[in-house]
């Protein structure tokens, strides 16, 4: 393991199976037999063993049925796309034989019974799930943080947090455990993560892939499944490879993917939002950079106002706790028949007593929800795509976002620094986060790009095209 004590950088990349190689090349090695998918888990096995218990990233693990998978894919010959590649679930998917327990202790560690909706369409890409990795309770927060001192760290300092909600995922891929990981995002809980670890994370527009079953009954769906991963072309190539086995709802398939898009871009450049605090200087620097390089490939960047009401805080708050007052209520039929809501986490807990108190508001703040999707995409008649930060400031600490705090402490915290990426969740659009920049002390920084509802085609074909220009630093350089 490679620790650097002054900056507390922990990483496994080393010239094993895996070496430095993204998914893609990984699958592409598997092809032509230069590796086996054997020796491909073996190595992200002896890696998540040496820098998990800095990171603190996994929650559950299958490794030898993931042993199990790799041989008999090396004995059939790789089929499907990414066919041989390790990777790892969420634990907030359905996967038979593994506990789903959303990262609460509410939620029992039984073993599932069978898949849910999700697990066989990543199994079907070809990837290879060696366990579950961590998530702070039911996904509410930005940290991946759960009760009793229970921590995810970030692999490029592992005093600062690795985000959330898909934080352990992050973690393992960017300290190069695993070339990529499952994430899912119903309010920044891919794109946050990749921003403070240095990976892509692409949120995918609404209808992509089908729901758990926690999910599919919001009034207003927010989650999209996808990954974490260290390339555009993995991500790229996890949801078109989706796509053989799961054909999308309400939006066109992303198909082949260019290097670049056919036609240069119109972007709004937002620096500040209206639903938080202004944005520190760090970040708008990095996202300035970001811009500045868009519009070197010849793309047209118009700052412009963020397009969003102030009063999306209030309304996105609102519904936030109107879904924890549904777990609260219904746990035992939407995750286990044992869930027990007295062990709920202070967050969880504070949101559900917030919502009973306001239930009276609750239509209005659907009404403005519902207004700010519609006014979002119109939008998209001025610009294809939207750039702005990802969060409004560089990555607080472990502890800021404790799962022990106090509620009204822990919301504020959270609602301050998460003040970009829900807009996308509720408009059911496409957005990424690619790590363009650092901050002073060396931290990944961000930036946000995203498109009309559909349009995951577009966005990618950009994002691919800033990384080929500008190539994405390395946390082992």
């Amino acid at each position: 393991m490679s620790h650097s004590s002054e900056t507390r950088r922990v990483h496994a990349f080393r010239n094993d199976a895996l070496g430095h190689d993204d998914a893609t090349a990984l699958a592409e090695r598997v092809r032509r037999r230069e590796v086996s998918p054997l020796e491909l888990v073996d190595a992200a096995i002896a890696r998540c063993e040496e820098v998990d218990p800095a990171l603190g990233a996994l929650v559950h693990t299958r490794f030898e049925r993931a042993r199990e998978t790799a041989a008999r894919s090396g004995a059939a010959g790789p089929t499907a796309p990414l066919a041989g590649v390790p990777a790892a679930f969420k634990d907030n998917v359905q996967v038979e034989g593994s506990p789903m327990t959303m990262g609460s202790r509410a939620v029992p560690p039984n073993p599932a019974l069978r898949d849910g909706p999700y697990a066989p369409l990543l199994r079907a890409t070809g990837l290879n799930p060696i366990g579950t990795t961590a998530m702070p309770p039911f996904g509410w927060t930005a940290a991946t943080e759960r009760q009793g001192g229970l921590v995810t760290r970030n692999p490029w300092d592992t005093d600062r947090t690795s985000g959330g909600s898909s934080g352990g995922s992050a973690s393992l891929v960017a300290a190069g455990a695993l070339p990529i990981a499952h994430a899912n995002d119903g309010g920044g809980s891919i794109r946050i993560p990749a921003a403070v670890t240095g990976l892509v994370g692409f949120k995918p527009s609404r209808g992509r892939h089908p729901d758990e079953k926690y999910s599919a009954q919001m009034p207003i769906p927010l989650i999209s499944q996808g990954v974490v991963s260290r390339s555009v072309r993995d991500s790229a190539a996890y949801l078109t490879a989706i796509e053989a086995a799961h054909r999308p709802d309400g939006v066109p398939p992303i198909g082949r993917v260019a290097p670049a898009p056919e036609r240069r871009l119109r972007i709004g450049l937002v620096e500040h939002s209206p639903a938080g605090g202004p944005t520190d200087p760090a970040t708008v620097a990095a996202v300035r950079e970001a811009a500045d390089r868009l519009a070197a490939l010849g793309h047209e960047v118009v700052e412009t106002p963020a397009p969003v009401p102030a009063s999306f805080r209030e309304d996105f708050i609102a519904y936030w706790g109107l879904l924890a007052l549904s777990t609260s209520a219904s746990g035992r039929s939407l995750f286990d028949p044992d869930f027990d809501p007295g062990l709920l986490d202070p967050f969880t807990a504070g949101l559900a007593r917030m919502a009973k108190r306001r239930l009276h508001t609750l239509p209005l703040h659907l009404f403005r929800l519902e207004r700010a999707r519609r006014t979002f995409n119109r939008r998209f008649g001025k610009f294809d795509v939207y750039l702005n930060p990802v969060v409004s400031r560089e990555t607080p600490e472990v502890g800021y976002l404790d799962a022990d705090l106090p509620f009204e402490t822990h919301l504020e915290r959270v609602s301050d620094w998460v003040t970009f990426t829900p807009l996308q969740n509720v408009a059911g659009s496409p957005a990424v986060s690619l790590p363009t920049g650092r901050s002073p002390d060396g931290l990944p920084i961000g930036a946000h790009l995203s498109a009309r509802r559909g349009a995951d085609r577009l966005l990618l074909e950009l994002a691919s095209e800033y990384e080929a220009a500008h190539p994405f630093d390395r946390i082992w350089e």
